[in-house]
């Protein structure tokens, strides 16, 4: 069960972040879209929910499926207050997404292009520093609507 009453701490002063570690495992998605909706409901964005929810689960199940990590980290926040940011943090800094095209008759390999279409911009951050990374951060943003 997910609570929202200890936020993390925030990029800047006054900004929320919300994080939480899961298991590395497909039904963290379902627990996944919860958080983000109650986050964006608390942050009064519920038009933003349908969108982060696919993403967020779009990112969980890359990590499940591209890494061996036992554990990620669901990462909710407002780094501005025109954007939202949702990110999977997992521990494997050499795996990185790439975005390519699934073939017809393929069953799997659209997640980052759904991630493409719905946010405003994806992107990932190696956790480290150079060749001491020990893990990455892939987001996607999308914009409130407010304050542009």
């Amino acid at each position: 069960m997910t609570s929202l009453r200890t936020p993390a701490a925030a990029l800047l002063p006054g900004l929320p972040t919300y994080s939480q570690t899961f298991p590395c495992r497909p039904s963290t998605a379902e627990i996944g879209r919860n958080l983000v909706r109650d986050v964006l409901g608390v942050w009064h964005l519920d038009s933003l929910a349908d969108r982060a929810a696919l993403i967020v689960t779009e990112l969980i199940a890359n990590a499940y499926r591209h890494t061996s990590c036992s554990e990620i980290c669901l990462t909710v926040a407002q780094p501005e207050a025109v954007r939202v940011r949702v990110g999977v943090v997992d521990r494997e800094p050499a795996r990185l997404p790439i975005l390519s095209r699934a073939a017809d008759d393929d069953e799997s390999g659209r997640g980052l292009l759904l991630v493409d279409a719905v946010a405003d911009r994806w992107g990932y951050d190696l956790c480290g520093s150079g060749r001491r990374s020990w893990g990455k951060e892939v987001w996607a943003e999308l914009r409130t609507g407010g304050g542009e």
